[in-house]
């Protein structure tokens, strides 16, 4: 028998999960919490502050600033302010910044950031598990060592570790740029800030995760309808999913169809259908490319994208609006360390990369979705961009990354250990 989705987490229901970007007020979130029980008990945060004016790229004319933007100085201040921390940066002549392993990324940002300021960029890329990373920035800052001016990285180590561990220094005082705080251009309506002080770390990137690929040789997109046809029995041993005992897409997509379906749906989806479990990307690639495994869940539009370039029968079934999927920043939170070695490079990155030219320029190498209404994202595939009509559970919610996984974790390995 298929599960209904249970109480509080029906795709839609106020107590469920929340909209993306779209957050709910504190008062909302305290009202959730009390509703809903369990082991998610996600929110979003804050009201949206201020609108702070329209501006064009620098040097541009100066707008007038809006009353209590943090960072701004007025008409008479913020061109002032530009001008001389460009000098300060060009003075320091370099900016360190880590982040993921994107050979794209690695050329397209150092290129820029030169062409477009006359600095240059040292990028550290991650190693596979960012939060190694982090606990190196950690150890570097209590020896009195600042390597590291910013990185942008994901949410699960970011909001577990960077912050416990207070790495990082106030973002939000440091925009100073009208563009960089013009709220009317971010889509949350507010430059989106996930911590709860609204401060360190600012997401740019929002993209859907957990959608269903398949090699159309093997099975054809209109034999899955919904995630309850996945329990198929013509489909058993045929399907691939990410890791759900670990930190990442495996786990955001496996923990949202419990939330939503339930526990007897994720045993009889992951271990009675006998889903695969890839070592890497590409072994994954391998498998939907070949048809040995055609159904794959949580796929990544880069590497869907990338087989369907190579000319192999791929295609994304549309999501459902059963569970239209989650929406997550990937490696999309911008966190300033604090004391970086370059502090006016550093300041004036964070601006850059809260603007349209940042956002666009490390979204198109990176293909992401910038949160910013004035990119086109003309980059990603359409089906990762999320869309207005569905509610998505936010992937990057500090309550759900904070509370779910610690929670929900034991559970799932639980379920798993079924298949042994």
């Amino acid at each position: 028998m298929r599960d209904a989705p249970r109480g509080p987490w029906r795709t839609g229901s106020l107590a469920g999960p929340c909209l993306s970007p779209g957050p709910l007020s504190r008062r909302a979130l305290l009202r959730a919490l009390a509703v809903g029980g369990g082991a998610f008990l996600a929110a979003c945060q804050a009201a949206a502050p201020t609108a702070a004016p329209r501006a064009s790229e620098p040097p541009a004319a100066a707008p007038t600033a809006a009353p209590g933007s943090t960072g701004a100085s007025g008409a008479d201040g913020w061109e002032q302010q530009w001008q001389a921390l460009l000098a300060a940066a060009r003075q320091e002549g370099r900016v360190t910044i880590g982040g993921p392993a994107s050979p794209d990324l690695r050329v397209a940002v150092p290129a820029k950031l030169k062409e477009r300021f006359g600095i240059e960029t040292e990028y550290i890329a991650f190693p596979p598990n960012q939060g190694e990373f982090i606990e190196r920035l950690a150890r570097e800052q209590s020896a009195g060592q600042y390597t590291v001016d910013v990185f942008v990285g994901g949410a699960q180590s970011i909001f577990t570790a960077a912050y416990p561990q207070q790495i990082m220094a106030p973002l939000r005082p440091q925009l100073i740029h009208p563009e960089a705080m013009d709220v009317t251009k971010w889509r949350p309506g507010r430059v989106w800030f996930k911590d709860p002080d609204d401060t360190y770390f600012m997401q740019i990137f929002n993209q859907v995760s957990g959608q269903i690929a398949v090699n159309t040789e093997e099975v054809h997109p209109d034999e899955i309808q919904s995630w309850h046809d996945l329990l198929d029995p013509r489909f058993t041993g045929k399907l691939s999913a990410w890791d759900p005992t670990l930190p990442g897409t495996g786990w955001n997509t496996a923990n949202w169809l419990r939330l939503t379906f339930g526990d007897d749906y994720l045993k009889q989806l992951y271990v009675d259908q006998k889903v695969n479990i890839p070592a890497d990307a590409r072994q994954w690639a391998d498998w939907l490319a070949r048809g040995t495994y055609p159904i794959a869940i949580g796929a990544a539009s880069r590497d869907v994208e990338t087989l369907k370039k190579d000319g192999f029968p791929i295609a994304v079934l549309p999501s459902f609006p059963e569970a239209p999927g989650v929406v997550t920043g990937a490696f999309g939170i911008v966190v300033l360390l604090a004391n970086p070695p370059h502090p006016s490079a550093a300041k004036l990155l964070v601006n850059w990369l809260a603007m349209r030219e940042g956002q666009e320029t490390w979204g198109r190498a990176d293909q992401m979705a910038s949160v910013r209404t004035d990119v086109d994202n003309a980059w990603v595939p359409s089906y990762a961009v999320p869309k207005p009509e569905y509610q998505y559970l936010d992937g990057y919610d500090w309550t759900y990354v904070n509370t779910a996984f610690p929670e929900s974790i034991p559970k799932i390995r639980q379920i798993m250990a079924l298949r042994q």
